[in-house]
């Protein structure tokens, strides 16, 4: 994990260690600052709800991670980093992926003048 943080410019603190090994298992992910103390406390890993919404916010920032917000103060942090979009089950708080090409995105607005497309996300609520 410390080479994987330190590629990314990350210095590799005991709980940003902790929490990379929780999520990079190699299997992909949807979780929320909730899920991941929840983990971290399964584990017997003693954290707080700052450092855990800190460590996401900044591997998100870092690439290692895609944040998708569902509403204001309702984000999932993704570990699925290619292109994609969601399903956000309302009634479960969960989200699922939705393969690129799934969906066909016509009719785009003109950009402003030397702008470009970053990405399109779509979520799709259910």
């Amino acid at each position: 994990m410390d080479s994987m943080l330190n590629k990314h410019g990350i210095r590799p603190t005991k709980i940003r260690r902790a929490i990379a090994e929780l999520l990079f298992d190699g299997t992909d992910k949807h979780v929320s600052v909730d899920d991941v103390i929840d983990l971290a406390r399964a584990q017997k890993i003693k954290t707080s709800v700052a450092s855990v919404y800190n460590t996401l916010n900044q591997f998100a920032v870092a690439g290692l991670l895609r944040k998708v917000t569902v509403e204001q103060g309702r984000a999932f942090f993704d570990t699925n980093l290619s292109e994609h979009h969601h399903f956000y089950f309302e009634d479960e708080e969960r989200l699922e992926d939705i393969p690129v090409d799934a969906i066909n995105i016509s009719g785009l607005p003109k950009l402003p003048k030397g702008r470009r497309i970053k990405s399109i996300d779509v979520t799709i609520r259910i």
